[in-house]
């Protein structure tokens, strides 16, 4: 049975990614949401244009989408912003706006498709797109890592609300993938930086994709309120640190 699957940020990177996977391996309808209307309507799916950082926007996107192009069954939360901005420079309002696409837009998404689902009598699947830096600080992204460590956190407790209405809520987690983003560039000694993990190489969208479909599927429909790591290994340790020391201290021999 066809599908309809919402997906914001989806004019590159991870968000582009997952409307590339549903449309070529189901028989899907995927509407595609971004600031930015270039490329919205690869692989056939529908353009929708949309600044998320505006609480109205992103309080009624399900709503318009579900009007203009029919019922949901998956949203995917993938629209995100990663500014640089040090600590002692954070003002109010790049902190705010962070907050605002990467946290409050999922929220009110995910709440707007809670209710739509609820009131037609449909059961659904949200699936967020989190980061490792949830759990890892680095310079200059306070307000990111902040936003989604929120986010996993917004996962669980939607997960739990929606839950008895039959609206599934979980979180994929990528380590560092490759997206060439005009919207959140990276200079390549970050990316060098923060890329090593035991499998050896970056991530690309498709392999966070893959996640998320299953996720939103009937394979996953006992899972709910769940951050799936997708990193290469990198959130079990690194291998980018040397040996700390050769050989054995004569305490620590047996």
């Amino acid at each position: 049975m066809s599908r309809h699957i919402l997906v914001t940020g989806a004019a590159g990177g991870i968000g582009a990614g997952v409307c590339e996977l549903f449309a070529a391996t189901e028989d899907a309808q995927v509407t595609a949401v971004d600031v930015r209307p270039e490329g919205l309507e690869r692989w056939g799916a529908r353009g929708v244009v949309a600044d998320l950082s505006d609480a109205g926007a992103a309080a009624g996107l399900v709503d318009r989408v579900w009007r203009e192009h029919g019922p949901v069954d998956v949203v995917v939360n993938a629209a995100g912003i990663y500014p640089a901005t040090p600590f002692l420079e954070m003002t109010a309002a790049r902190w705010d706006r962070v907050q605002d696409v990467n946290v409050r837009a999922p929220m009110l998404i995910t709440a707007a498709f809670g209710r739509a689902c609820a009131a037609n009598g449909r059961t659904g699947a949200v699936v967020n797109i989190a980061s490792g830096a949830a759990l890892r600080a680095r310079p200059g992204a306070a307000h990111y890592c902040t936003s989604k460590a929120a986010l996993e956190m917004l996962t669980k407790a939607a997960a739990v609300e929606l839950g008895p209405i039959g609206v599934r809520v979980n979180a994929v987690s990528p380590g560092f993938v490759t997206v060439d983003s005009a919207a959140n560039p990276v200079t390549e000694q970050y990316a060098a930086a923060v890329s090593a993990n035991p499998l050896g190489r970056r991530g690309l969208p498709a392999d966070v994709a893959g996640a998320v479909r299953w996720l939103a599927g009937e394979e996953a429909a006992w899972v709910t309120g769940s951050v799936l790591r997708v990193d290469g290994g990198a959130s079990a340790g690194t291998t980018a640190l040397p040996l700390h020391w050769n050989g054995t201290s004569e305490v620590q021999q047996a």
